[in-house]
């Protein structure tokens, strides 16, 4: 894997969490994905599926007992403009376009 930046991307949701993509994040996306690449597809598609394997993917970090399933419903009550604008955070991380990145 090439060029894995830790992205921190701080949000409010039924408390105050962090998504963190860090090689751990993009290792969890590989078994999900097979690679990488094809992780940055699926989220590329928009799926809501796909949105929120990559959110659990930065979240279970705080807590290993964080489900796919989980996070769906604790984004549940988030509004959708917040999704969207993380959905963009988390593709510009990706690909490494995230000004914030911490090296």
């Amino acid at each position: 894997m090439s060029n894995v930046r830790v992205v921190t991307v701080p949000i409010n949701l039924d408390k105050p969490r962090n998504i963190v993509f860090d090689l751990n994040a993009f290792i969890e996306l590989e078994e999900i994905y097979g690679t990488k690449q094809e992780a940055v597809k699926a989220l590329q598609t928009g799926g809501l599926k796909h949105v929120r394997a990559w959110l659990w993917a930065g979240l279970v970090h705080e807590d290993r007992s964080l489900t796919v399933e989980r996070v769906g419903s604790i984004f549940s009550y988030t509004e959708p403009e917040v999704i969207v604008d993380i959905s963009d955070k988390i593709l510009r991380a990706a690909t490494g376009n995230l000004p914030n990145v911490k090296n």
